[in-house]
């Protein structure tokens, strides 16, 4: 689905359901699937990655703000391992209700495609778009302020994406997701792609959490057995 934004700053291809009713969506909020990748949206924010989970293969990502403005979807491009320069760009799509589906068009009709939604149930907690603003270095908890350069985190109800990322110069640092819960307290991440070390794929790790309304602290420790004590905040 993703691979020809390698080679056009003009294309994007995501996608959204549509409810029975004659009224259009507004929010794509959920998760959707292909049979190239997986889209994770927020009410107003979306992060799109194609993946083999059977080879550990992470191929590509890409994602930022929208809007859905009648038959339109508006895409405001945050960050793009295909190509940077449409880091800051609008796109535009064309979209179409089909039943169980949407067929999502690009204006000139070159390229198309059909997304289906993901049946989700599960903790409503974390649902959003998150950012780090803390992180433990050395014993201390050093503030990260907000800037350009900055970590993402965005969540449906059973799946998650955080992305290292630059939405000035378009830099791209990484990415990773899978699968998560959160059950009294406690956070479980099962990577399904990593774009540092394919090797991670299927790895699981728990971690201590606690959300307080637009703040959640993350404790534990990392794979490698360092501890991590990290401050998040809703967007």
């Amino acid at each position: 689905m993703f691979k020809f934004l390698a080679f056009s700053a003009t294309l994007l291809l995501s996608a959204f359901w549509l409810p029975r009713s004659s009224k259009p969506a507004t929010s794509l909020e959920g998760a959707w699937q292909s049979a190239d990748g997986v889209v994770i949206c927020t009410p107003n924010y979306l992060a799109a990655t194609d993946f083999s989970v059977a080879n550990k293969k992470f191929k590509g990502s890409w994602g930022g703000t929208y809007q859905i403005v009648k038959d339109s979807l508006k895409i405001k491009m945050e960050f793009s391992t295909y190509n940077k320069g449409l880091v800051g760009t609008t796109k535009v799509l064309l979209i179409k209700h089909k039943k169980s589906k949407i067929h999502l068009m690009d204006p000139i009709g070159e390229n198309e495609m059909d997304w289906k939604p993901m049946v989700e149930k599960g903790e409503i907690a974390l649902a959003g778009l998150w950012q780090i603003t803390a992180r433990m270095n050395n014993g201390q908890l050093s503030a990260m302020p907000k800037a350009a350069r900055k970590t993402i985190k965005i969540f449906s109800r059973t799946r998650f994406q955080w992305a290292a990322i630059n939405t000035q110069t378009g830099d791209f640092s990484g990415t990773g997701g899978g699968i998560y819960t959160l059950k009294d307290g406690k956070y479980t991440e099962t990577l399904e792609f990593f774009s540092r070390d394919s090797s991670r794929v299927g790895v699981s790790l728990s971690f201590d959490a606690m959300v307080e309304g637009n703040k959640w602290t993350h404790t534990g420790k990392s794979s490698t057995g360092n501890p991590v004590h990290e401050i998040w905040e809703r967007q």
